[in-house]
């Protein structure tokens, strides 16, 4: 029996964390099929195709195109098209990655349909339900089949949630295959120079998430660390997330930021370009989940624009820092790393080795030569039976 095994992505995180998988698999076992469905989520090309070619994966084989809405507008759309999809051709096994609604999507309808399941970068809590992302994680993980964790907490929060200890596999992180993978391809860019800005003194800027950016106050609370920032001389490299640029605008201040020549406010980069800017930053200002891991591995400090984090691995030795939303406190930190007032400790979590895709693939491999096995004993068996 040849598998058929469907990569589910939808929105950029899930590009650099499917990578190696897909990569791996096809390494292993150039027969089994493997079909890369993309949701459209993220629909713009910066944010979607480039990433496709950047990290050489085979193009989708469906685009399913669900574009923007709500979170219950844009799920429910991707769970239409993906029972059609699977009523179609019965996968033996689906792959999701993260926490976007893409994930949990998959994830519902595989449910209903008796699918399998596995859930890359499963078991990590903000212990906050007012982030969507949370609830995406917790109902993921209640319907999947293989729990695939990045760190230790992970672990420990699945086992508190009484999921069966023999569905939960420690791998590491597959961002971090990828991170590893290319990251002296986007050091080659030389990004600082086509930047026009120094390197090690600058620093880069995200923001997306919806409490950070669709409450005005919020949002004004980090424009204003970002002006104080350039008032100290330290230039600001911010690819704005198309969310962000719209809210800039509605509330009036994106003038201000760009009125300041330090603030350089450009369009969401490639994963090469984007990786190159971190990489030669002196702090990273982020409230991505992903950008913490990454900024931890290519030792640049970052300082988390929240209150919590999911990746509490990331916290050790100050590599990462939660600053919260306080004006003061963030320019205060930041002014610190930059003038190498703060010492941080760069400590890998286990298993963050570029191998995590591996170690995925061994588990699956052996399952579904597992139930390969068992089906084929089942037709032995049935076929010693009598007539009805």
């Amino acid at each position: 029996m040849i598998p058929l095994i469907q990569i589910i992505v939808g929105a950029r995180p899930n590009f650099m964390k499917a990578a190696p998988v897909v990569d791996e698999i096809r390494r292993r076992h150039s027969d089994w099929r493997i079909e890369v469905v993309h949701t459209g989520q993220h629909y713009d090309e910066k944010m979607s195709d480039l990433f496709f070619r950047q990290l050489g994966m085979p193009e989708p084989l469906v685009n399913l195109g669900v574009g923007s809405g709500s979170a219950a507008v844009q799920t429910a759309r991707i769970m239409v098209a993906l029972e059609e999809r699977f009523a179609g051709e019965r996968p033996d096994l689906v792959i999701v990655f993260g926490d976007v609604n893409s994930t949990l999507a998959a994830a519902l309808v595989t449910s209903k349909l008796g699918v399998k399941l596995a859930h890359v970068e499963a078991g990590l809590r903000s212990f906050d339900r007012t982030m969507p992302e949370e609830v995406n994680r917790i109902l993921t993980d209640a319907v999947s089949d293989f729990l695939f964790v990045t760190e230790e907490s992970g672990v420990k929060n699945l086992r508190s949630e009484g999921v069966a200890p023999g569905t939960i596999f420690l791998v590491g992180n597959t961002m971090i295959d990828t991170l590893l993978k290319h990251s002296e391809r986007a050091f080659a860019l030389d990004m600082p120079a086509r930047l026009g800005i120094p390197r090690g003194r600058y620093v880069v800027v995200t923001l997306h998430r919806p409490a950070n950016v669709d409450d005005p106050q919020n949002l004004r609370r980090f424009v204003t660390a970002f002006l104080k920032l350039a008032d100290h001389d330290i230039p600001i490299v911010f690819p704005v997330h198309p969310r962000t640029a719209a809210r800039l605008s509605e509330f009036g201040v994106a003038e201000q930021l760009a009125s300041r020549p330090l603030i350089r406010l450009v369009d969401p980069l490639g994963y090469l370009e984007f990786l190159g800017t971190m990489r030669s930053a002196g702090a990273i200002l982020t409230d991505s989940g992903g950008i913490q891991e990454e900024a931890t591995i290519l030792r640049v400090p970052c300082l988390t624009l929240r209150h919590n984090t999911e990746r509490p691995s990331t916290l050790a030795g100050g590599a990462n820092q939660l600053v919260g939303d306080d004006p003061q406190r963030i320019v205060r930190e930041c002014l610190a790393i930059i003038g190498g007032e703060r010492h941080v400790v760069h400590t890998p979590p286990p298993l963050w080795d570029g191998m995590a895709a591996q170690r995925i693939c061994d588990v699956l491999e052996a399952e579904l030569a597992n139930e390969e096995r068992n089906a084929s004993s089942a037709t032995a068996r049935s076929s010693r039976l009598d007539p009805v």
